[in-house]
């Protein structure tokens, strides 16, 4: 990272990012495979009608993505759902909203872990899948004792091998596709739209797990120091990041779904995209299954490290014990309890929850946050603003509602799951504050 040094004021973040700086890291966050490794547990959901549902949960994020830019501009540096959900609202909004984001923080390293053994049983069955989980939850977890960081060069050039993967997968795809010939005529729209199978539960459950697609892109408000024209910038990147990914999404899976239409059952559903890769051209078996493993490898252990940051930012504030959760190593420099305590979780959790309903768990947190963005940017720009807009109203109202309605669409055992780690927060929140009298953080530590 570039730094200038000033002469009395210290070293400073240098404004060197641009517009297309911002959206180009954004993409690689969100990843180009992005809907790849849960193509499997969306067909099932939706049966079929994945292609609607990304373009359904697009509206929604690009609704929070708008939501979310405005608020990075009134709190630059704090950057965060309950940032903006605790000053905008109530401390207590805040709180709840933070715990949800816990709970996001915890199971994201979790479905990595799972779908990674997974793929890794596929490459050598001679070892158990349970073992394998063991092995990822364990190199995870020591990878990240060590302080282990990827540079962007690094995330740079795993999007451009990711990149160069998905448009082979588009010609291997579209080649398949032509050369066989097709008599229905409802051959090309069955992916958006299947009468025979269509109901809105349907839909709609498929929706509220397709949100993954879309989660980080808020992390984009964590570059606003160093973006050239932040209030500006910032949203609009925010904003073109989740349209750049939903439409190469929906034609991921528009084309998946082509290949392998939702009539016909996967051998595994976490593989899925995978199996349908291999129908156009066998090599590709292994080179999607190779690349989604790299790509999930990377997203778990950076998401658990994420996760150890958030629960040290708490205990440094004491939301939670600081004696445990707010220490920090000494050589490595990171939060050696959490890092652990997060391994032992996603070890335990592995064996436990399936891929899909850990994504149904991950997206109801999420979904929690993203509806308090909204209601933050329309108490913010609407209800106490001067000057208020059509823009200020409907936007975050429209994000509000879908992302409401998606929440509601999931199934109920996440919802039920979800709603217990919800009381626990809430239960620990009211003992901690003495009713939220008192003030309860989540601050994150700084960089």
């Amino acid at each position: 990272m570039d730094r200038e040094s000033g002469a009395s004021a210290g070293p400073r973040l240098r404004r060197s990012l641009t517009l297309w700086d911002l959206i180009l890291y954004g993409v690689i966050v969100l990843q180009p495979v992005a809907p790849m490794s849960a193509f499997g547990v969306l067909s099932n959901r939706g049966h079929g009608l994945v292609v609607t549902a990304i373009f359904i949960a697009m509206v929604a994020m690009l609704a929070t993505a708008v939501s979310y830019g405005k608020m990075a501009s009134v709190y630059p540096s704090a950057g965060s759902a309950f940032t903006y959900v605790a000053r905008e609202i109530h401390p207590a909004a805040g709180y709840i909203t933070g715990w949800s984001m816990v709970m996001d923080y915890i199971v994201n390293p979790l479905i990595c872990t799972i779908w990674c053994a997974g793929q890794a049983f596929k490459f050598a069955p001679a070892m158990p899948e349970w073992s394998w989980k063991i092995f990822f939850a364990v190199v995870f977890t020591l990878l990240n004792l060590q302080g282990i960081k990827t540079s962007a060069r690094v995330n740079a050039g795993l999007a451009a091998g990711m990149s160069a993967v998905v448009v082979i997968v588009f010609i291997t795809t579209i080649r398949y596709i032509f050369g066989h010939p097709h008599s229905d005529p409802g051959f090309f729209t069955r992916p958006f739209y299947d009468p025979q199978t269509f109901t809105f539960d349907n839909l709609f459950g498929c929706t509220a797990l397709a949100v993954l697609t879309y989660i980080g892109f808020d992390g984009i408000s964590t570059l606003s120091e160093e973006a050239e024209n932040p209030r500006r910038n910032i949203m609009v990147a925010t904003v073109m990041t989740c349209l750049v990914v939903g439409l190469l999404s929906a034609a991921e899976v528009y084309v998946g779904q082509l290949v392998w239409p939702a009539s016909q059952s996967f051998p595994n559903e976490d593989q899925a995209y995978v199996f349908m890769a291999a129908r156009t051209w066998a090599p590709l078996f292994s080179i999607v299954g190779l690349t989604l493993l790299v790509a999930n490898f990377g997203s778990g252990m950076g998401a658990q490290i994420g996760a150890a940051r958030l629960l040290y930012g708490m205990g440094r504030s004491n939301a939670l014990p600081r004696s445990f959760f707010g220490q920090v190593d000494e050589r490595h420099h990171i939060p050696r309890n959490n890092v652990i305590f997060i391994g032992v979780i996603v070890l335990a959790g592995s064996f436990f929850l399936t891929y899909g309903r850990g994504v149904e768990l991950l997206n109801f947190g999420a979904l929690i946050a993203f509806m308090g963005v909204n209601a933050s940017s329309f108490v913010h720009y609407f209800l106490k603003g001067k000057q208020r807009t059509l823009g200020s109203f409907v936007v975050p109202l429209v994000g509000f509602v879908v992302c409401a309605g998606l929440w509601w669409s999931l199934s109920t055992p996440a919802k039920i799951l979800g709603s217990i780690w919800m009381f626990v927060g809430i239960v620990f929140g009211v003992w901690k504050t003495r009713g939220f009298r008192e003030q309860l953080s989540f601050e994150m530590p700084p960089e």
